[in-house]
């Protein structure tokens, strides 16, 4: 049975509701997704989404983090919040048995979340310990401080986890009034899959958002990224390698028509593994790197191309050539109808390992509609890859010359 979507309505408020039976196990998922909720829409307060998603993590004010968690562990429930840039996701996973249980114990932690100056004092001690270990990552500090060159001057610039001065003026009350403002009926798209009928399936989604606000809908936000190109380069004595990340414009916008088209122009390019046109002139030629990796990450809020490889220190320079050229040929040239071939095969080939499971079925469902595309429209993406003609592709690729146009952000001696 493939995933549908349909509508419940609370508080006279419709609320998309994405839908699988599957009774091959006695289980059952469910998540409630609230847009325009993650980290673009916490305003100056860097970390707040995400600190806020911690903080419902510690329980309920009636049972305390540890009262909470054992009541979880005790029916083998499993219950979660995460905040991204654009969405706060909470999930609830458990025996079909325990989802009376499970959507109780949600209920009440919504209802009353532990919220104290002690639970932020935990989660903020957490978080800071979190910034440290990834200040000391090399690969991860290239990566934050290429999306700072990139989208410098927007809320994209800065690490959804926040920054160690961020978090410092975080108050309990910005975390209450985030909670408050964005989980909302006005944001709510509900998730709800397993061993569970579709009327009772709605019915207890329905009671369970009862005890949430009308609230307002949150705004859609894009953020274009800069348009002249510019070098970060981070000093590190300790490093023994560079690490080089890169990144460029891509003019797309998500829900476009021709993403099929980007999909396997940059499988080819440089996310595909060994094969790739990146792997093959980075590693295989010249032995710069152990890997070389780019991709292309369109979203509601953004668009951009990306990569990234690591390389002696003495390689720098020539690592760096070297993707500028294989970007400039890959442009320039276009792609062969070997390579073509071969990306093709793999894309339709590989689909049915993207659908296997209920939880793929169901985030493949909430990714179209959430794209503004129609259901099914993955399948339709995947007959436009079948009669894709090398002419369609490389003319495509062509159009695109602004990927030309690297930022880079390096972590180096």
């Amino acid at each position: 049975m493939a995933s549908t979507l349909d509508f419940i309505e609370v508080k006279g408020v419709k609320i998309p509701f994405i839908y699988e039976e599957d009774k091959r196990l006695p289980i059952v998922s469910m998540q409630l997704v609230f847009t325009h909720s993650g980290s673009v829409d916490e305003g100056k307060k860097a970390g707040l989404a995400r600190l806020g998603a911690k903080m419902l993590n510690e329980g309920s004010l009636k049972r305390g983090s540890v009262g909470f968690a054992d009541a979880l562990d005790a029916r083998a429930i499993g219950l979660s919040a995460t905040a991204g840039n654009e969405t706060f996701v909470i999930e609830l996973g458990s025996l079909k048995e325990e989802l009376d249980t499970g959507l109780s114990l949600l209920s009440e932690q919504l209802a009353e979340p532990n919220f104290t100056p002690k639970t932020l004092e935990k989660v903020k001690t957490i978080t800071l310990s979190e910034i440290a270990r990834k200040e000391a990552d090399f690969d991860n500090v290239a990566s934050t401080e290429l999306k700072a060159v990139l989208f410098e001057g927007t809320p994209m610039a800065t690490p959804n986890i926040g920054t160690k001065e961020s978090i410092a003026t975080i108050t309990l009350e910005d975390v209450k009034g985030f909670i408050s403002d964005h989980l909302v009926l006005s944001n709510a798209l509900v998730v709800f899959g397993g061993n569970v009928g579709p009327e009772e399936a709605k019915a207890k989604a329905v009671k369970l958002l009862g005890g949430l606000e009308k609230g307002k809908a949150g705004k859609e936000r894009y953020y274009p990224l800069r348009k002249e190109p510019k070098e970060s380069v981070i000093k590190r004595p300790q490093t023994e390698q560079a690490y080089i990340y890169f990144g460029s414009p891509f003019a797309m916008r998500e829900g476009d028509e021709e993403f099929y088209k980007a999909r396997v122009a940059m499988f080819i390019l440089g996310s595909s593994g060994f094969g790739s046109r990146l792997m093959e002139e980075v590693r295989v030629k010249r032995g710069l790197a152990y890997s070389a990796y780019s991709r292309l990450s369109v979203a509601k809020t953004h668009t951009y191309f990306s990569g990234y490889l690591q390389t002696k220190i003495e390689s720098q320079s020539e690592a760096i050539r070297t993707v500028e050229a294989v970007i400039d040929a890959f442009v320039r040239e276009g792609v062969t109808q070997n390579e073509l071939d071969q990306a093709r095969k793999f894309l339709l080939g590989s689909e049915p390992l993207r659908v296997e499971t209920l939880s793929q079925r169901l985030g493949r469902t909430f990714s179209e509609y959430y794209a503004g595309k129609p259901l099914g429209s993955s399948l339709q993406e995947l007959e436009r890859i079948r009669s894709l003609s090398l002419e369609e592709l490389n003319d495509f690729i062509k159009r695109h010359s602004e990927i030309k146009n690297l930022s880079y952000a390096i972590v180096t001696q």
